[in-house]
């Protein structure tokens, strides 16, 4: 990986190698290492609202369009102060449609763990946000990822259509088989169904409602 993570005189750094200048790497795909996290979120904001925020007592997350947090991979740099200021951040949810050719699916994951690895070597604690897309990702996406560890996965968009729920549950089954977590941090709906058995195996389940169900519970609220 020198010549990747090497300073070229004259070479504009177009896909981000400074970000993984001082990583390691792990599997077939060489995916950065993620150092484990063992904290807990006490609460969760938006990456698109964490800018403009003045509370920092919680954790970023990106739950929520692409587009939304595309700026940070364009310009790492900049929101890294501002990252810096709260208590942790769990990992960019760049989206792993399961129609997008593998190449595309490994990127994001890559993407994901480039941005992990950077922020942790300057001081943000990170969560690593296990997102799969078809079966050829179940395995490789826990590359790189300590055993024993916590996690976090999005429910919200994954549940309400079975081919999704299917390929939600059967991933996941996977993703805990290989990484035994201690935690996992569920962003959205966490039903019974899908987590009491990992609760019965003594992973500790912590759940945080959506920023799309806290406005449904808002609306029927109001008369």
């Amino acid at each position: 990986m020198s010549k990747v993570n090497g300073i070229r005189k004259g070479c504009k750094d177009v896909f981000n190698a400074f970000l993984v200048t001082l990583a390691t790497f792990a599997g077939f795909f060489e995916f950065p290492v993620i150092t484990p996290c063992y904290d807990i979120p006490n609460r969760l904001i938006a990456f698109s609202k964490c800018i403009s925020g003045t509370d920092y007592n919680c954790w970023v997350h990106f739950y929520e369009d692409d587009y939304l947090f595309e700026r940070l991979w364009r310009n790492p740099k900049r929101y890294l102060p501002i990252l810096q200021k709260y208590n942790g951040i769990i990992l960019p949810d760049w989206s792993l449609y399961r129609d997008m050719p593998l190449v595309m699916q490994l990127w994001n994951i890559y993407r994901s763990r480039a941005i992990g690895t950077w922020l942790q070597s300057n001081g943000v604690k990170v969560i690593p946000n296990i997102r799969y897309g078809d079966r050829r990702t179940f395995k490789v996406c826990t590359d790189g990822l300590e055993k024993h560890s916590v996690i976090a996965v999005g429910t919200h968009g994954t549940l309400k259509n079975l081919g999704d729920r299917t390929i939600f549950i059967n991933g996941l089954d996977v993703v805990v088989q290989r990484i035994k977590p201690v935690a996992i941090v569920v962003y959205g709906a966490c039903p019974d169904s899908i987590f009491q058995k990992y609760r019965d195996m003594g992973i500790k389940i912590y759940q945080f409602e959506s920023d799309t169900g806290k406005a449904l519970s808002s609306c029927k609220g109001v008369v």
